[in-house]
């Protein structure tokens, strides 16, 4: 098994950076520890839009939400270019 990997987020400016300190401090947590609970209960908040997100990218391409998740997952997804659009606008199928 592989190690989770981390991620770094560039400097929140010193307004949030402030506030991200306070509520860690209120909640008896480490900054990091403070930052992944907020991204988590963000991401958490925007299951929905996600999930309409997907089904329209998901439509576009005629695959399923599933699929479409484990392209971008396995590093395979890459957004549709201006010809593939175009044959979608009418109708054509892709080389």
């Amino acid at each position: 098994m592989t190690a989770p990997r981390r991620i770094q987020i560039p400097y929140l400016g010193e307004y949030y950076q402030d506030e991200l300190r306070i509520e860690s401090i209120l909640k008896n947590r480490t900054d990091p520890q403070e930052a992944q609970s907020l991204l988590c209960a963000k991401l958490m908040e925007r299951t929905d839009k996600r999930r309409r997100m997907l089904e329209v990218l998901a439509n576009k391409r005629g695959i399923t939400i599933d699929e479409l998740r484990s392209q971008m997952l396995r590093g395979e997804y890459e957004p549709l270019n201006p010809e593939e659009l175009a044959m979608l606008d009418t109708g054509e199928e892709a080389p």
